[in-house]
């Protein structure tokens, strides 16, 4: 049977109709510590060992469990999905990144592919080594020097798979064709 599209060009299966391993990492993001089921999950239930797979790096990212602020977070997640030009999660984050705080112009220039700049050192450069990374850069060595000065090891390495982690959240909209702001089935 052929379904009618409810997020992007993806047809959302209701959990009446899931496998029991769908069904099974459905409810294991519904009932644990996310209680919804965001974005890309919406698709990546299709693939429930992906879903048990992705989720652990997901909320690796949630405030306070990572070293990075959440303007830094949300500086890094900007850049890399409009360098992917990914309209779902870029839009989201252009919200997020003016709710901490960001300065709504450097949030849309990042967005527009204008240089921008941050009074804060770190914001600085994350900033930095996230459009050398995004862009697919090699990163300088005095870039690198700085960044493992001012940053250190665990905060680029944070920076570094929180890209990669929103990499595959905008490969996933893009190739389903998810619309800024989509809702997707009421679950």
């Amino acid at each position: 049977m052929t379904r009618t599209p409810t997020f992007g060009r993806y047809a959302e299966i209701p959990e009446s109709e899931m496998t029991p391993e769908q069904r099974d990492g459905y409810r294991f993001l519904m009932d644990g510590p996310r209680g919804r089921l965001p974005g890309p999950y919406k698709i990546w239930i299709h693939n429930p060992k992906l879903v048990h797979a992705a989720d652990p790096l997901g909320r690796h990212f949630t405030p306070g469990q990572y070293s990075l602020t959440e303007r830094e977070r949300e500086i890094a997640v900007v850049v890399i999905t409009s360098a992917l030009h990914s309209a779902y999660p870029n839009n989201a984050h252009e919200i997020r990144g003016k709710e901490v705080g960001l300065p709504a112009a450097s949030v849309e220039a990042i967005i527009a592919g204008l240089p921008t700049s941050f009074e804060d050192a770190r914001e600085q450069l994350v900033y930095e080594v996230s459009m050398a990374l995004a862009n697919g850069r090699i990163v300088p060595k005095g870039l690198y020097d700085r960044a493992v000065a001012g940053l250190g090891h665990v905060s680029i390495t944070d920076v570094i798979s929180l890209m990669g982690y929103y990499t595959s959240v905008s490969l996933t909209m893009n190739f389903y064709a998810v619309a800024a702001g989509s809702a997707g089935m009421a679950r």
